[in-house]
């Protein structure tokens, strides 16, 4: 059994696609027990812990751009399963999305997990395993970087080399449907070298895919701003009991002011915490440049004193 808590944590960047909302997608694979839901709305700065059963494999996504209608059938902007509704009832998502893909182990056999940008790029996105396990994802945007020939979704998602031609080479199958024959395109090198422990094309097994044992994952969307603090803190604590993800639950990462975080990049930031050599530098300096303005003013106020007096 393992415990899947899914983040959106404060001050996430969500692109401009969404009101502070997003709406998680959940596709079991073939054989696997379901989870007890396959989508749910995760509002910004919460989390939702989903328990999975041994050896349960699927994989995670976040829609975006969601848009509900008096008929409540709901369509996304990126990452749709095409289900008309909050839940995506055993369909995945439609390219180009980010993926986050598990398979369990059974009996303490190991977890195998990846990010994968194989079926395209939608948002940031990454993967934090308790104990000593390694944190994969992607956590730059693509979308600012992603080729003209790949933009999708007028530019609020990034396509695949195979989704935009569909051609063997890039797509891996037919001729090109081996690890001998088929590589990194122009493409997939793009988001490589963007995002390297992410896959970047079907065979990118050697540096994309991890593994772990008997551990816990909190798979964090929009990361933007947080990923650098998230991948060197520990994970969350391992929650006991039975847990169901029939909710939320607030989140509790520390939030910094962004008005705190201008100040420690600014002049006065220094003064008030100490780090004071800049500011050394800087009174010498203006003391050198008005000492001599100053006599000479001085000196000029006595000498016309003298002049009256006389």
């Amino acid at each position: 059994m393992a415990l899947f808590r899914l983040h959106l944590p404060p001050y996430a960047s969500v692109l401009g696609l969404i009101l502070f909302l997003l709406r998680d997608g959940i596709l079991s694979g073939s054989g696997s027990p379901k989870l007890d839901t396959t989508g749910f709305v995760l509002p910004i700065a919460t989390s939702r812990t989903l328990q999975a059963p041994t050896g349960w494999s699927g994989r995670f996504w976040g829609r975006t751009g969601c848009n509900f209608d008096d008929s409540s059938s709901t369509t996304c902007s990126t990452g749709d399963c095409g289900s008309g509704e909050m839940e995506c009832n055993g369909t995945g998502a439609e390219p180009p999305a980010t993926l986050a893909e598990f398979t369990l182990g059974i009996s303490g056999s190991l977890d195998f997990y990846d990010v994968s940008l194989v079926d395209g790029y939608n948002l940031p996105m990454i993967v934090e395993g308790s104990g000593s396990c390694i944190t994969t994802g992607c956590i730059s945007d693509l979308n600012k970087n992603c080729p003209t020939e790949l933009k999708a979704k007028s530019g609020l998602a990034c396509r695949s080399a195979c989704e935009a031609f569909g051609t063997p080479e890039y797509c891996c199958s037919g001729a090109y449907g081996s690890p001998d024959t088929c590589k990194p395109s122009m493409y997939s090198q793009v988001f490589k070298s963007a995002c390297p422990k992410s896959y970047s094309y079907a065979y990118d097994d050697a540096t994309s895919t991890f593994t772990c044992s008997d551990a816990d994952y909190t798979i964090t969307f929009c990361p933007i701003l947080s990923s650098l603090k998230s991948s060197r803190e520990p994970p969350p604590p391992e929650e006991t009991g039975d847990v169901s993800g029939s909710g939320t639950e607030p989140s509790t990462e520390t939030q910094q002011p962004i008005e705190e975080a201008s100040l420690a990049n600014s002049y006065f930031a220094d003064m008030a915490i100490g780090e004071s050599t800049r500011n050394s530098a800087s009174f010498v300096l203006l003391y050198v440049i008005l000492l001599p303005v100053t006599l000479i003013f001085l000196l000029d106020q006595l000498i016309a004193l003298v002049t009256v007096k006389q």
